[in-house]
């Protein structure tokens, strides 16, 4: 039976639930609250290191129903500090399943706590913004001093903490992209492996290394914290632009942005999960899409880079490109795990690209 414990924002609203997975020192975990809404993939989800110093709220009613599995994974780890879900499901049903995600969670040693009436959460969070909250068994006052104080992303450089710390390559591609490791994805590794020789590198690399294993392109890839904290990584795309081909993903579009002298703003609760609709304007296609960015891109501040996406929930810049320095990102997650994979013909946009093409597609 688990024991009683709540939930703490950092405006003062306390929530009960019930203690799960690690337990905490002291009975006190903390984290920025983001709520997110996809259904399924909560293992995907969990392990994306663009959660770092972030607490998950699933919309989702019920997560652990079918287990953890290794192949579900985008990284070794966790890099989230908690999770709050309603009902966390004891008895996991899957075929593919080696593991409950309870056990997942103490392996890894990551709080959570469940029972707590996430609909009520996810109205407000909707209404007051992501913030600081502190959840466990501790005594509520001493929750709602450490919600108070708790940390969030703003002016966070995160990457730091979720690179990986030497190059490694995969993929047998007739050409060679550098990768870098802003909290790189599997899924997103895989799909470049799939068209290219891929050399994942650290996030510090600079721009002379980079050159020096002779890219046809290079990838940007997602990763957390707040992007004007990256002078490193801005600087070092500033200097590769023009020479060889870009993409971006996520936090690749906002160093990308970044690196042309754009600016960047977070948003009031950040967009986290699989249903988002995405217009792509030169077409007016709609793709549903992936996503997970608490910061996005001022749209006045791109000077000459054309937008190429719009999120239609609320106008946000969901992608641009710079075609005559052969540059090009979006905001969301086109390598969708968890998500629908109507936007994986970037990868190919890409490729293209990297072959001597342009960006006319876009």
């Amino acid at each position: 039976m688990r024991s009683p414990a709540h939930l703490a924002l950092a405006d003062g609203t306390l929530l009960g639930g019930e203690a799960a997975g690690f337990a905490p020192p002291g009975g006190v975990a903390t984290g920025e609250l983001v709520f997110n809404t996809a259904m399924s993939g909560y293992q995907e989800v969990l392990t994306d290191p663009s959660y770092a110093g972030q607490v998950v709220a699933f919309t989702s009613p019920h997560i652990g129903n079918y287990g953890v599995t290794p192949l579900d994974e985008e990284s070794p780890r966790p890099a989230c500090t908690g999770l709050v879900v309603r009902d966390l499901t004891q008895h996991h049903s899957s075929w593919r399943a080696v593991g409950a995600l309870e056990g997942f969670l103490v392996q890894h040693r990551i709080p959570a706590i469940a029972g707590v009436d996430t609909r009520r959460l996810t109205r407000h969070v909707r209404a007051a913004g992501a913030m600081g909250c502190a959840f466990g068994t501790a005594p509520t006052a001493e929750l709602l001093a450490a919600a108070a104080a708790a940390p969030t992303t703003d002016g966070c450089d995160l990457v730091t903490g979720v690179t990986g710390t030497a190059p490694y390559t995969v993929g047998e591609g007739p050409v060679r992209v550098v990768a870098l490791d802003y909290g790189i994805k599997a899924t997103i590794v895989r799909q470049l492996a799939a068209r290219f020789t891929v050399t994942v590198v650290p996030a510090s690399t600079s721009a002379a290394e980079i050159r020096a294993l002779g890219p046809a392109g290079v990838f940007l890839s997602n990763g957390p914290g707040d992007p004007a904290a990256l002078a490193g990584p801005r600087d070092t795309i500033a200097a590769l632009l023009g020479d060889v081909p870009i993409f971006g993903i996520c936090l690749g579009q906002q160093v990308l942005a970044a690196a042309l002298g754009a600016t960047t703003y977070k948003l009031a609760f950040g967009h986290h999960g699989s249903n988002h609709p995405v217009q792509h304007l030169a077409s007016g296609r709609v793709e549903v899409t992936a996503q997970n960015h608490s910061y996005a891109v001022e749209p006045g501040s791109l000077g000459a880079a054309r937008v190429t996406h719009v999120n239609l929930n609320d106008g946000v810049v969901e992608g641009f490109c710079v075609p005559e320095a052969r540059a090009f990102c979006v905001q969301y997650h086109p390598e969708a795990g968890p998500g629908p994979h109507d936007a994986r013909y970037l990868f190919d946009v890409f490729a293209a690209l990297c072959d001597g093409g342009g960006l006319d597609e876009l």
